[in-house]
């Protein structure tokens, strides 16, 4: 507009000569859709019906052929030595414990096994896919619904129960699930009740006592007649011999 504004509006002032602006808008128009869709005229579809590919009928019908059987899959000799080195251990072992493994620093794991280790006790990382199918044929198989998630073993020729729960008490990462001592499956109620038993020797040493108590009372019981009847017969026969002869009267003794 040559720099002049509408009626009654100053325009913009004008340009020096030789400055450009930063910024130019420049506004362009949408450009307008040409392309739509339009229906298939009636003698290409006919077209393409008559030109489509069908596919020839099989000679022999599916369903009279033989059912197609699958081929079993040879097993995995890594798996396979996976499965017999669990065996090993469920049939050397006097306590096999089940525990839920959570996520722990190497530097914890390595401190756990050292303590554990110091009481004959050995960590097991295990897969479910492996043990489980060994469990399945053992008389093992009610320790199956244990196996859900993570799991670790912790496996010892002794019966340490004690000592395993003492060190998993500061290892909040590893939950005892269950255990089986001595051919014997327990909760984990079950394995701190048989933590609280005395050792072995300790338990040998009360039966024995407690069976040798009841033959000794039942001696002394029978030999009590023979013995009071032996008493009476001794302080008979020292009174007979104090007061003379059997028929004589005993003897009147002087006064003063």
């Amino acid at each position: 507009r040559n720099g002049k504004g509408g009626a009654g509006c100053p325009g913009p002032a004008p340009l020096p000569p030789g400055w450009l602006p930063a910024l130019r808008l420049v506004r362009r128009g949408s450009k307008a859709v040409t392309r739509h869709w339009k229906a298939m005229h009636f003698q290409r579809q006919k077209l393409m019906a008559v030109t489509e590919y069908v596919a020839p009928r099989p000679a022999v019908p599916p369903r009279c052929l033989p059912a197609h059987r699958d081929e079993p899959q040879e097993e995995d000799g890594y798996a396979r030595l996976l499965r017999r080195q669990v065996e090993q251990v469920f049939r050397s072992s006097r306590m096999v414990a089940v525990c839920q493994y959570n996520s722990m620093p190497d530097e914890d794991v390595a401190t756990m096994r050292h303590y554990l280790r110091r009481h004959n006790i050995e960590v097991k990382f295990v897969l479910n896919e492996i043990v489980r199918p060994v469990l399945e044929q053992s008389k093992y198989r009610n320790l199956l619904p244990l196996f859900v998630c993570r799991n670790i073993l912790l496996v010892s020729p002794e019966t340490r129960a004690r000592e395993m729960l003492r060190v998993l008490k500061g290892v909040p990462q590893v939950n005892l699930l269950g255990a089986c001592i001595d051919d014997t499956i327990l909760s984990r109620q079950g394995v701190e009740n048989f933590a609280r038993l005395p050792s072995l020797e300790a338990s040998q040493g009360q039966t024995v006592g407690a069976l040798a108590l009841l033959p000794s009372q039942t001696s002394s019981l029978l030999q009590r007649g023979p013995s009071l009847l032996t008493a009476l017969l001794d302080e008979h026969i020292r009174r007979l011999r104090d007061t003379g002869a059997p028929g004589e009267p005993p003897q009147e003794q002087g006064k003063g």
